[in-house]
């Protein structure tokens, strides 16, 4: 395993076509954003694994927004907050506007 240090606004290159790049540190929480061609899948680990759970790790595109809802149900932390339910963002482009 590599492992590399990197500060906000960094950036780390993976092959020809995908990048990794720091945007914001806070406490012990990094937000990242990736660029990867369409047909390289990334997951959150908890995806990852929750997908293997259910065996649907195939050529089908993942429902993250299912696999969410099932990581919330069995989280200990959905029964104390109402605020867990996960949102369900559309990630195709916007469709053109009717005239």
């Amino acid at each position: 395993m590599l492992v590399l240090s990197r500060k906000v606004g960094e950036r780390i290159h993976i092959g020809n076509d995908v990048f990794v790049e720091v945007r914001r540190i806070a406490g012990n929480r990094v937000t990242l954003a990736m660029n990867a061609p369409k047909n390289v899948r990334i997951l959150r680990g908890e995806l990852l694994e929750a997908a293997r759970e259910f065996d649907v790790l195939d050529d089908a595109p993942v429902d993250e927004a299912a696999i969410d809802t099932v990581i919330m149900k069995q989280s200990p932390l959905a029964a104390k907050t109402s605020d867990t339910e996960p949102k369900n963002i559309n990630h195709s482009p916007a469709s053109p506007a009717k005239t």
